[in-house]
């Protein structure tokens, strides 16, 4: 049986997660078979390039409603990077373009102008530290063994913005903004770094994802 199901749809980093998952002891399939979508025991949407290319591929494949069917089933679902943006119900990115509709808000760009107009550099290339929005709020999530200020490794010029500040996980700081890093509202948790690229803290958050059964619904 297969640990961790990788949804394939040519717009997501796949090397670098499966590698991760691995690194865990877990198997893992990449598919972009809707059955064995909806079936998986563990989901995880990677993602990067632009929302609408990724929407489309998602479309011309059918596998809008098996990842609605996965997530209903209440097992754990992760979205990574672009797979992040993609669980919200819209994204501003070259135009307006509809989301997967598992995080009620949008996504918009990064703002690139500073308080005092000087340019902010676009997009947010590099490691940023990150931190829980409330007090306990990692507990029993992929972060509960993150320490607080621990840096990830973000690559991205869009940002999630939750209509519910309750389904930030965590936020990261850049440039003098607060930007949202991962949410989750009840199995579906998504990431804005790269966990795969981030090194010991990154690697622990997928092995979190992929290992613990308290991710599981009863």
């Amino acid at each position: 049986m297969t640990d961790v199901t990788v949804i394939d749809y040519d717009c997501g980093n796949l090397f670098s997660v499966c590698r991760a998952i691995e690194m865990s002891g877990r198997s893992f399939e990449l598919t972009s078979d809707p059955e064995k979508i909806t079936t998986a025991d563990r989901l995880i949407l990677p993602g990067v390039g632009a929302f609408g290319s990724a929407r489309a591929a998602l479309d011309k494949r059918g596998l809008i409603a098996p990842i609605h069917a996965f997530v209903k089933t209440g097992k754990p679902f992760l979205g990574i990077c672009l797979g992040m943006q993609l669980l919200f119900d819209s994204s501003e990115e070259f135009g307006a373009h509809e989301g997967l509709g598992l995080i009620p808000g949008k996504v918009a760009a990064i703002p690139s102008r500073r308080d005092d107009g000087t340019h902010r550099r676009i997009p947010n290339i590099g490691w940023c530290p990150i931190t829980p929005p409330s007090v306990n709020r990692w507990q029993s999530t992929v972060l509960r063994d993150t320490d607080p200020g621990a840096y990830m490794y973000f690559v991205h010029s869009f940002v999630g913005m939750p209509d519910d500040q309750g389904d930030i996980l965590a936020v990261a700081q850049y440039d003098g903004l607060e930007l949202c890093a991962a949410v989750s509202r009840d199995n579906v948790i998504g990431v804005q770094f790269h966990p795969e690229k981030s090194a010991v803290e990154g690697l622990a958050l997928i092995n979190e994802f992929v290992c613990s059964e308290a991710l599981v619904a009863s």
